[in-house]
């Protein structure tokens, strides 16, 4: 029996990236998956977002592995839009049981030459974004009364500070205060609330254009090589990134009856990015 065996997962963002991974992963282990993404572009974004295609390859991919999916195009930013597609899943599939706020953008500059439109895209979708879909789908958990997990992805940049994307990492810095304020309210109806911190992670937010001109200082000369040096240091592990199943075993983890009493925890995903003293990579090969 899988883990999470006959819930209901709702995971925004799901086209591709961390969002399809964790449908994947929760669906391997038992859970019928409401997939939803916005399959369109933000104008401030300088990297390709997912599309309509992207989500359709995840429903394929949770069927493969026998679970049940209702996809949805739908954007967090839009309450109306994502509370009717939350019904239309519930709907299909019976409620829900686990919401993964996982929809996400980024752009890239120093805080003092981020453009009002870059500020704001990013706060709606990260942030608001994430406020619109508990507004979507806790009246629902309250109404089912059999309580639920709510997983927020923020990011290392959720507890740290971080160069150059201010309005990520105030952003991430909102979504665990939210997390923190939810747990104590839900907690008397059996939601937990938790929050999971990635470092930078290996998917299309990171592996793009911009982020390695970003990490590199911008040198036209620099290879994907010299990026990944660079976020390398970031970390106390030696690794550039982690992969997105690093993630979703933790969503998957905070889903599952397993952490039946945790709520209110920062649940950190980071390589050791987040512990201040670092020895150098040189010091051990990893084993």
């Amino acid at each position: 029996m899988g883990r999470v065996e006959g819930k209901v997962a709702l995971v925004t963002g799901a086209a591709r990236g961390l969002g399809r991974s964790h449908a994947v992963r929760l669906a391997e282990e038992g859970a019928s998956i409401i997939a939803i993404d916005a399959c369109k572009q933000v104008d401030t974004v300088p990297y390709p977002l997912a599309s309509g295609e992207d989500l359709a390859e995840t429903g394929r991919l949770v069927e493969a592995e026998g679970g049940k999916v209702h996809t949805a195009v739908a954007d967090v930013r839009d309450l109306d839009g994502l509370t009717e597609a939350v019904a239309a899943g519930v709907e299909a599939l019976g409620g829900i049981d686990v919401v993964v706020a996982n929809a996400g953008i980024s752009s890239y500059a120093p805080a003092w030459e981020l453009t009002e439109e870059q500020w704001q895209d990013l706060i709606d979708v990260n942030l608001t974004g994430v406020w619109k879909t508990i507004k979507a789908t806790v009246p629902t958990l309250l109404e089912q009364g059999r309580g639920g997990s709510i997983i927020l992805i923020s990011s290392v940049g959720g507890v740290a500070g971080m160069l150059n994307i201010a309005h990520y990492v105030a952003a991430k810095h909102g979504v665990t205060g939210l997390m923190r304020t939810l747990s104590a309210e839900l907690a008397p109806f059996g939601i937990r609330v938790n929050t999971v911190h990635p470092t930078t992670a290996k998917t299309p937010l990171v592996e793009n254009e911009a982020a390695k001109a970003l990490v590199t200082a911008n040198d036209p000369d620099a290879t994907w090589d010299d990026a990944k040096a660079a976020l390398q240091l970031m970390n106390a592990l030696p690794v550039p990134w982690v992969e997105p199943i690093d993630v979703s075993n933790a969503v998957l983890y905070l889903a599952s009856d397993e952490t039946r009493r945790v709520t209110g925890a920062t649940h950190m995903v980071d390589a050791g990015a987040t512990n201040v003293f670092k020895m150098p990579h040189d010091i051990a090969e990893p084993g």
